[in-house]
């Protein structure tokens, strides 16, 4: 042949190749492999801390698939896939030339499909884009293979592989059948496990392990056998020994509400994690699981763990009962508005400190008051007398946490535990007022956790994070004296419970608080130790109260069973901050013992102080005038005199006043030393009220019948002085049941209609402390 014919022919040739290579190109543009997007149906997996899966939600063709990467994925599942599926997947081009020639030879021996020959990239192809198992689904499923080739690198081949092949049922790649037939993760396969998953995708539904066992055990052992020289020998053995066995298939479903929750925020990902520990949410959830058969019928409970050093929701129970539609199962009560009942109290007092309005042993009166019209009272329906912040706050006592809050002033209150990230929701038109410390507002139990944090975190409250990316967000709440404080009342009682050994978490480093909402609708109990913040909601969801349940009987012992379950170990030791000291204070005065005369010092209390400050006593709600006053005592007898009346030498003895609604409370040995002593008989005109009261116009005991039809019975009452009619100068306070009812001239009658049938108790007082009391009933 001349060169002149081999030339054009060359270049022919040349031409028609290079017109096939851009033909191919083009077709490979206008028709791509179907590769996954980021738009494309996946299931969302909710996952725990280490992997767990909390809950999935199937894609929109209801097909669960748990995202995994190679290296979440057992190296022995790997190893066993490559052997038995495809060695040569590192080397080819996609397609494997031979074993397509050992397949069609099979083919053409035998009359039927003996081996596909297809490689691991070409069973991608066919998963991404079904094709019929015919010559021309072959041929298309080799060009697809070769596309994927060009486009993808053996690892992003290989890990489509891992997350797409069939696996049985609803079931895709290897995680979603690690998970759902063998209760682990892809990474924790064993050498018996990884054959397994490697052998099922060949017959999915004939091999199914919850299924066909023996089936899919005579599968398995085919791959076990052929890792003979890859896997050691005593591994082989004992594989083809283990049994082929499978759960029953079952979604994940732990955390449910929380997952559906973050299922919101997804945004297209095919995964999130969380922060959640799996055994902490299963112990949660089995712990509330234990007391249903206890609760009514539509009694829920709610619980949060959060992390006080990460502020990461270690479990999440939003209801009760995730199955169970008669308590609500769907209502998220952790996020749901309630009313928290006393558990802001802790708050009003660690502000209230931080004011420079109070010590841990100010005086306080749990005694029936007003406070312009607003009459608090305990929910026991007994009152205590003098008290001090630690026990108002331990006893939860509702009247001097009123008293409190009026100092500090409601609107402030809100304001301040606003700033440090608790914020309270009013009813429409609604605004702070005394009962918002009595949970006259609602917050979350997400909320009050959230805030109740700030207690071991040094006065920093913060925001409960629910995934590892979460932004740590917190918000000065107390200083971190004021927190240290609160913690360690609601622990032991303070300097005072500690002397006693009587405060409730003393021994196990735990301080919580209890709360009951108005009408027994909500349980709370909120506890802070070292490591964990965890808060408790019983109730009904839909508002219906409960009868007997209260934060103290009901919610607190659970509080109790999941501390001791989730951080039973021993409490760290805390050292006040520099702020705060141990200091001895005077009642009923209020102020530093070293600072007063002995003589006013009635009653010493061991208290906490903050930035050097000792604030004295609440001013008198009842009576005006200084808290301390002196008098003149004769210096034979210690009788009260005046120059007036009295021609012996006189002495000047300095005292203290109680608060007047205080004075009735005193037992005989504080009286004796708080009221002034009798007035000597030459100054016996003198004594006016101070010298003594009777109630009269009615007797102790006396029973006063309501006529038939008829208006109630109109008392009429008058005070007078045991050594005398009372002085035209003087004045008394009148108390009805405790309650202050009218401040009157001594020598002006008091009248009062009493409108129920029930029992009365009418006080009077004045402002030396005299007092006379009755007793009256109404029938």
């Amino acid at each position: 042949m001349s060169p002149s014919l081999v030339t054009p022919r060359f270049r022919l040739l040349r031409y028609g190749l290079a017109a096939l290579l851009l033909a191919l190109l083009i077709a490979d543009r206008l028709f791509p492999p179907p590769l996954p997007g980021r738009d494309s149906p996946h299931a969302l997996l909710i996952v725990a801390r280490d992997g767990t899966p909390l809950r999935a939600f199937p894609d929109r063709n209801h097909v669960w698939r748990h995202p995994v990467t190679l290296n979440e994925v057992s190296p022995l599942y790997r190893e066993a896939l490559l052997r038995y599926e495809d060695r040569y997947f590192r080397w080819h081009p996609g397609v494997n030339p031979f074993a397509l020639l050992r397949a069609a030879g099979q083919w053409a021996t035998s009359g039927r499909i003996v081996s596909g020959g297809s490689t691991l990239t070409m069973q991608v192809a066919r998963v991404l884009e079904p094709t019929p198992r015919t010559v021309a689904g072959k041929a298309r499923q080799i060009l697809r293979a070769v596309q994927l080739e060009a486009r993808l690198s053996k690892d992003e081949i290989l890990t489509l592989y891992l997350n797409y092949a069939p696996m049985g049922g609803v079931l895709e790649g290897v995680e979603a059948a690690s998970r759902a037939y063998l209760g682990k993760p892809a990474r924790r396969l064993s050498h018996a496990e990884a054959a397994l998953l490697v052998v099922l995708p060949q017959a999915p539904s004939l091999l199914r392990p919850d299924r066909h066992p023996s089936a899919a055990r005579a599968a398995r052992d085919k791959v076990i056998q052929r890792m003979h020289g890859s896997w050691p020998e005593a591994d082989i053995t004992d594989a083809l020994q283990e049994p082929a066995y499978a759960q029953t298939l079952r979604e994940p479903l732990l955390a449910p509400l929380l997952a559906e929750r973050l299922k919101k925020t997804a945004a297209g990902r095919p995964r999130i994690d969380t922060t959640l520990d799996p055994q902490a949410q299963q112990t949660v959830e089995l712990l509330l699981a234990d007391r249903l058969g206890a609760l009514p019928a539509r009694v829920s409970m709610a619980a949060l763990v959060v992390d006080n050093a990460t502020l990461e929701v270690r479990a999440y129970a939003g209801s009760a009962d995730f199955t169970d539609k008669e308590r609500f199962s769907h209502v998220d009560m952790v996020r749901a508005q309630r009313s928290p009942g006393s558990t802001l109290k802790p708050f009003l007092y660690g502000l209230a400190l931080d004011e420079g309005l109070i010590h841990s042993e100010s005086l306080l009166a749990d005694v029936p008051q007003s406070f312009a019209g607003y009459q608090p009272g305990n929910f026991q329906q007994s009152f205590h007398g003098p008290v001090s912040v630690a026990e108002a706050l331990t006893k939860s006592l509702n009247v001097p946490a009123v008293e409190v809050l009026e100092r500090l002033d409601p609107v402030r209150f809100v304001s301040l535990l606003r700033r440090g990230g608790l914020k309270l929701e009013f009813p429409k038109g609604g605004e702070p007022n005394l009962a918002v410390i009595l949970g006259g507002a609602s917050t979350s139990l997400e909320q009050l956790v959230g805030a109740y944090t700030a207690f071991a975190r040094q006065g920093l409250a913060g925001k409960p994070r629910y995934t590892p990316d979460a932004p740590v967000e917190e918000q000065r709440m107390l200083s971190a004296g004021a927190a240290f404080i609160i913690r360690d009342l609601l622990e032991s009682g303070g300097p005072m419970g500690r002397a006693v050994e009587s405060g409730a978490g003393i021994r196990r480093g735990i301080a919580w608080k209890t709360g009951t909402s108005f009408g027994f609708r909500d349980a709370w109990s909120v506890g802070v130790s070292d490591r964990f913040t965890i808060g408790v909601w019983i109730g009904r969801p839909d508002g219906t109260p409960n009868p007997g349940f209260f934060g103290a009987n009901i919610a607190a012992p659970l509080l109790v069973d999941l501390f001791n379950s989730l951080d039973a170990g021993p409490p760290g030791r805390r050292t006040p901050p520099p702020n705060v000291k141990q200091e001895r204070i005077c009642w009923p005065l209020g102020t530093r013992a070293s600072h007063e005369d002995a003589s006013l010092c009635q009653q010493s209390r061991l208290a906490w102080t903050l930035n050097d400050a000792a604030p004295p006593t609440f001013p008198d709600r009842l009576r005006g005038g200084e808290a301390r006053y002196a008098i003149q005592i004769t210096t034979d007898s210690q009788l009260r005199a005046r120059a007036n009346c009295h021609t012996g030498p006189l002495a000047t003895r300095p005292m203290a006043r109680w608060p007047a609604v205080l004075e009735p409370w005193l037992d005989e040995d504080l009286r004796r030393r708080a009221i002034p002593p009798a007035w000597v008989a030459s100054c016996a005109g003198q004594a006016r009220p101070e010298s003594g009261l009777k109630i009269v116009g009615a007797s102790d005991g006396e029973i006063l019948r309501r006529p038939v039809g008829g208006n109630a019975p109109l008392l009429r009452l008058e005070v007078r002085g045991q050594a005398g009619g009372p002085g035209p100068g003087g004045e008394v306070v009148w108390l009805v049941n405790g309650r202050p009812s009218a401040r009157l001239a001594a020598g002006k009658g008091f009248e009062q209609r009493l409108a129920e049938p029930g029992h009365y108790d009418i006080t009077v007082l004045d402002d030396t402390g005299s007092y006379d009391r009755i007793s009256l009933s109404v029938r």
